[in-house]
């Protein structure tokens, strides 16, 4: 059985059984059989069904952006955000799909050569929870669109967040086994990855994750996408404006709780202007208060899950007696709920959690650099390769930098990295492989196919 609880209260929601391996084996059956259909019906079919999917968000916006405050304690504000970012995405999409799918002529000895892009088959995604609709969309959307069909997996926690998604589909009247939510435990997915029936896999998570499905997915010869952790940087050059710097690091960092992957979690400040820095960001960061995230106001609601704070608050604690400083927060509030406090530490090092791993909450870990040279090094001294962030007021420089000196997938000058629908997003390193959004990201789980005619 699969329980969810109430984040901002530890109150039990509902609970939801487990699919059975027939009833996996079932819904198989029918995403594998609705594909041979799925794929002939005209590219302007598929948009009429996208489109009325986009007037349901529009419509039920705040009821699912309740059900997604209930489920993972996003502030209300943001879940509907989040569902308005959604509608776009789909909107952005069906604008662009004809576009992205048009075979490539290329100029040979032949009478016609050309690139033509086929859907695959069946997906099986396997989604996070930070984002329980908008991550499932930036994938599904494009990938059904061009003639995929998807399963999917959702974190446990948002297990009614995952059946309200797959519900919209229907309601919008896309056939059955276009997308379905499969209620499994993670001791199910390898025998669905290597499903016959299933083509290609993506899962956006923890590194950890990524090593098992890419292993599993590579044993099966299966296509993989991963969009893993993150410890992104955001270095604050010494002609940085440091109002501005200070003020998009911490409005970034504390949006959902610090629990996104392209937030920037290691702040590597050049000394000029650390104190001033830091001063700015102490400021700004004491104007957050956790609150009832059902509530308009509210701008820090809590963290996902209790193991998730005692993780957290295990990697705090252990970075201070490895020599960090604490500014602010670090402490567990009492009462009820898995909230935890605005946390700023300094005096942050390699070799430290607060370093070295991905801190999945709202902590702001702050770095001194001496120099241009030791604020990059500091930079790409990670495992992780998602998103990096640089501040100066030389935006030259600041674009010239951000090409040849860090090591990520996306990297933003003067502004905070984010998903942006318009742009293809992944990491490199322990951050995985692959893309998603725009042309790149759809054409990762497409068949390249080269037609040539003598």
């Amino acid at each position: 059985m699969i329980n969810t609880y109430n984040p901002a209260t530890g109150e039990h929601l509902k609970q939801y059984s487990v699919m059975r391996s027939d009833e996996i084996i079932q819904a198989l059956d029918i995403a594998d059989e609705q594909f041979k259909h799925w794929r002939q019906l005209p590219l302007s079919n598929r948009c009429q069904f996208m489109s009325v999917l986009c007037d349901l968000l529009d419509k039920q916006q705040m009821e699912i952006a309740h059900l997604i405050t209930l489920e993972m304690g996003k502030p209300l504000v943001q879940s509907i955000a989040e569902i308005k970012k959604c509608q776009k995405l789909c909107q952005y999409q069906m604008n662009h799909i004809s576009e992205w799918l048009k075979p490539e002529i290329v100029s040979t000895e032949h009478s016609y050569s050309a690139i033509h892009y086929e859907p695959l088959g069946v997906l099986f995604a396997i989604m996070p929870w930070n984002y329980p609709f908008w991550q499932v969309f930036r994938f599904v959307i494009s990938q059904v669109l061009a003639g995929n069909v998807v399963v999917f997996k959702h974190s446990p926690n948002v297990t009614g967040c995952a059946l309200r998604l797959a519900s919209l589909f229907e309601e919008a009247g896309f056939p059955q086994g276009v997308l379905t939510s499969l209620v499994i435990d993670v001791h199910q997915v390898e025998a669905i990855i290597h499903d016959h029936r299933v083509k290609g896999v993506t899962l956006t998570g923890s590194a950890r994750a990524g090593r098992i499905v890419a292993s599993q997915a590579g044993a099966a010869l299966k296509k993989v996408s991963l969009e893993l952790g993150g410890a992104d940087a955001c270095v604050v050059l010494d002609d940085a404006d440091i109002q501005l710097s200070a003020q998009v690091s911490v409005q970034a960092r504390m949006a959902n709780a610090g629990q996104i992957c392209i937030a920037p979690k290691r702040c590597i400040v050049m000394s000029n202007v650390y104190e001033k820095w830091l001063s700015y960001t102490l400021d700004h960061l004491k104007q957050y208060r956790c609150g009832n995230p059902l509530e308009m106001a509210t701008t820090l609601g809590p963290l996902a899950r209790q193991d998730l704070r005692h993780h957290l608050h295990q990697q705090i604690t252990q970075s201070l007696s490895g020599g960090a400083e604490l500014l602010l927060g670090g402490k567990v509030p009492d009462g009820r709920g898995f909230f935890y406090p605005p946390t700023l530490l300094t005096n942050v090092s390699p070799g430290l959690p607060a370093f070295d791993e991905e801190l999945f909450g709202p902590v702001m870990s702050v770095v001194r650099a001496e120099t241009k040279e030791e604020a990059f090094e500091l930079a790409n001294l990670s495992e992780y390769g998602l998103g990096a962030v640089i501040f100066t007021r030389d935006s030259e420089l600041g674009r010239g930098m951000a090409i040849s000196e860090l090591e990520v997938g996306t990297c933003y000058v003067n502004t905070a990295v984010v998903s942006d629908l318009r742009l293809p997003i992944g990491g490199i390193k322990s951050s995985g492989m692959g893309r998603e959004l725009s042309k790149s990201g759809l054409k990762e789980f497409l068949n390249t196919k080269v037609i040539c005619v003598r």
